[in-house]
């Protein structure tokens, strides 16, 4: 097997799964662990995959959200602006976590008028930088790595919102799987934002499609 055919195959293992071990890379390649390793070693410096110890991850699997440094800023800041123009004035608005999100925030005209609800203190706190647009923050458990409020006073205070338009992050976006998450508690919480609104626009960068993760939130629809 030929080192392109089987470097496809490592990523269409980490992009179906989230994750993939080293000794299972070996006996699905029928290869040796030198070899397994040069591959994802090879995979990570092309930034496609992140090396773990064991095996390696997709880079969407459940990374800290760190604001500061955001990964692949410029595609997340495209999706971001393209989120923003189907924002109109008056709306309600929902919206989940995550650097495309935090962008987003940061992108909204001063002039802006609406309502923003957020289950992200730190999408809240960029958004209230709008003097004009009522911004409230779901509280509840925040969720470790991702920063989002989770729980049954999230869930519950969501019942009571009809959003014009939800903007929701993706762990894992595919055509069979629709929307998936890492977290169950995040996952719940999506779920019922999606329940809530008449619209969603889910933001992904490219690297999230066709991958799937652990939890199903909800399939996607024409």
């Amino acid at each position: 097997m030929l080192q392109e055919e089987r470097q496809n195959i490592i990523l269409t293992q980490i992009n179906r799964h989230g994750k993939t071990l080293t000794a299972e890379l070996c006996k699905l390649l029928k290869v040796s662990i030198d070899t397994v390793r040069r591959d994802l070693k090879e995979l990570e410096d092309a930034g496609k995959i992140v090396k773990v110890h064991g095996g390696a991850i997709s880079k969407s699997f459940h990374l800290p959200f760190q604001p500061a440094k955001v990964y692949a800023k410029q595609e997340k800041m495209q999706i971001a602006e393209k989120a923003l123009s189907l924002v109109k004035s008056g709306m309600v608005i929902l919206g989940g976590g995550g650097t495309v999100m935090l962008e987003w925030a940061k992108m909204i005209p001063k002039e802006l008028e609406g309502t923003f609800f957020s289950v992200s203190p730190l999408v809240a706190l960029e958004a209230a930088q709008c003097s004009k647009l009522k911004v409230i923050l779901l509280g509840g458990q925040v969720a470790y790595g991702s920063y989002i409020c989770s729980g049954a006073s999230v869930i519950s205070q969501l019942s009571d919102i009809r959003a014009d338009l939800c903007l929701l992050g993706a762990n894992g976006l595919s055509a069979k799987e629709g929307l998936t998450e890492t977290d169950w508690e995040v996952a719940q919480v999506k779920k019922e934002m999606l329940k809530v609104s008449n619209k969603t626009a889910v933001l992904s960068i490219a690297e999230n499609l066709d991958t799937v993760q652990k939890i199903k939130v909800a399939p996607l629809k024409s």
